[in-house]
Order: C-alpha cells, then structure tokens, then sequence
C-alpha cells in the first residue's frame, strides 16, 4: 500500500491518495481534525474502499482534485507505486477474507 498526503485547499483538510494492492484500487480520502474528539479525525470524503473502484492512478486524482492541489508527477507516482506491487499475491487469509466481502469479486 502507498500514501501521499498533501493540505487540503481549505487549509485545514488533509488528502491522502494511494495504492490499495489487496483491493486492486486507488484509494482518496478526505479529513479534517475532529472539533469534538480531539486528536481524531473527521471523514469527509473517501473512496477507494471496494475492489477495483479507483482503477487508474486518472481516476483518483479526478477524485481529489476537488479537495487539494496535487503536484503534476502525482500521476507517475502512482502507478510506480502499483507496479511495485504487481509481483505480490494473497496470503491464504486475506484471500478468504477477500471472497466473503467481495464473492462477486
């Protein structure tokens, strides 16, 4: 699994976008400190959570765009950061646990 985290445009947000390797996706999620828990973190926007939802490093900086300025090599990144991953499968566990979630999969 990769993770870029970058300030959010409202200053106060953070915005992390990667690689999920076990769920084959992208993956975007949006936070801001909690005002009512503090040192926790709020959820604003997430996505990346399902197999395959983000397929392409395109679609999760689609995804962000909205929420942060993100550097122009960010696309390069990460698909340097999947192919990385292509070699590596399942372990016996997480391929059990990866058919119950997801038996469409």
């Amino acid at each position: 699994m990769s993770r870029h985290v970058f300030t959010g445009l409202q200053g106060e947000n953070t915005v992390a976008i990667g690689w999920d390797r076990p769920l084959d996706t992208f993956f975007v999620q949006v936070m801001r400190p909690d005002p009512e828990m503090a040192g926790e973190d709020e959820i604003l926007f997430w996505r990346g959570t399902d197999l395959r939802e983000l397929p392409t490093a395109a679609d999760a900086i689609a995804a962000a765009r909205p929420w942060a300025s993100l550097p122009a090599e960010l696309g390069a990144t990460l698909e340097t950061d999947r192919m990385k991953t292509l070699g590596r499968s399942d372990g016996e566990h997480q391929a059990e646990v990866k058919r119950r979630l997801f038996p469409k999969g």
